[in-house]
């Protein structure tokens, strides 16, 4: 099978000799947007970590998520920035030690099986390998590697995904936008364009959202929209639009406001959806638990500020509840989850 990196055929059998033998782990984050993998050196089993964190190579590509750009191009992807990491930190595959692959559309064993045999191509047996859910890798960055409490993640999509501390894990949402990723930015995004076409055919009120929109667009008509709209229907395309209903909602556009508003129900909904199925909050609501905020959508950069909207939502039922704004990118996290699975390995 033939593997790329920065659009060439990568020969694992003839990588650079220059490599160093320093070992490493590999950390992936995947997502619908983007993909960052870190490379780390193996840390010695010491409480607490380092800070800050010794990253060796961090290396960006595109989307990886099979279920919007398939399975092929999603494999590239993730082979191209993993050669990348690596050639960056002057490492190659025979110094790697661990690899954490976390990227959204791994909804089910399947998914981790059929990743795993093609990383299993790549990397030599004795190298420890872990593939989970982008969202785990978000929790593991807040909480540096535990996995324990819950996260939210509000980027151009949206989940909420919990592990107890003996181990069991619950999710809620993160199904995409067709069976309904309400609050995410594709969501967001979408009910504007919508909203634009309800009150352009008089379905709907009148709204800031349609002069703004097709300003930002550089369309002339609400007609455009729709040929806008279908000429490129990538979710991150449209999820883009997301400032531009924040601004609207800011600028008193009832409408937009709506449109967050139920936002911040639906997103406030999957949290408190995983939090119960776990009992995260014990038998009275308020045992603390960290709810790890990650994603374009919960940062707190407006004066409609849909995270701490969120977050308030939440802490009504949910006193314990502790926000966490991580201070590493999830592929750190994911790192750290490979780290974790290094040690267990060898009983450290």
């Amino acid at each position: 099978m033939k593997r790329y990196r920065n659009g060439e055929i990568w020969d694992f059998e003839h990588e650079v000799a220059v490599a160093t033998n320093r070992p490493v782990i590999l950390g992936l984050d995947g997502g619908t947007t983007s993909t960052v993998c870190i490379c780390m050196p193996v840390l010695p089993f010491s409480e607490p970590l380092p800070d800050p964190l010794p990253v060796l190579a961090r290396a960006l590509a595109g989307c990886s998520n099979h279920n919007s750009v398939g399975e092929t191009a999603a494999r590239e992807t993730l082979e191209q920035v993993m050669a990348d990491a690596l050639s960056k930190s002057g490492s190659n595959r025979s110094a790697v030690r661990a690899v954490c692959l976390a990227v959204s559309g791994v909804n089910h064993p399947t998914d981790q099986q059929r990743i795993l045999s093609w990383l299993r191509d790549i990397f030599p047996n004795q190298v420890k390998l872990y593939v989970r859910n982008d969202a785990v890798a978000a929790l593991a960055c807040g909480t540096m590697g535990k996995l324990h409490g819950c996260v939210l993640i509000a980027g151009t999509g949206t989940i909420a995904y919990g592990f107890t501390e003996d181990g069991k894990e619950a999710r809620a949402a993160g199904a995409g936008p067709v069976l309904g990723d309400w609050g995410s930015g594709y969501g967001i995004a979408a009910q504007a364009l919508t909203a634009v076409i309800r009150a352009h055919d008089g379905r709907g009120p009148h709204t800031m959202l349609t002069s703004t929109i097709l300003q930002t667009l550089g369309l002339s008509s609400a007609d455009e929209v729709i040929g806008w709209t279908y000429a490129d229907p990538s979710w991150a395309r449209i999820a883009a639009l997301v400032p531009v209903v924040v601004s609207c909602a800011e600028a008193g556009d009832e409408v937009a406001n709506k449109i967050l508003k139920e936002a911040v129900q639906e997103l406030a909904l999957s949290v408190k959806a995983v939090v119960q199925r776990l009992g995260l909050c014990g038998a009275d609501g308020k045992n603390y638990f960290p709810l790890v905020m990650v994603g374009g959508v919960l940062e707190a950069n407006q004066r409609w500020d849909i995270g701490k909207e969120v977050m308030n939502f939440i802490s009504k039922d949910y006193p314990g509840a502790l926000p966490i704004r991580p201070k590493v990118e999830p592929a750190v996290g994911a790192a750290l989850l490979a780290l974790n699975e290094f040690m267990k390995a060898y009983g450290r």
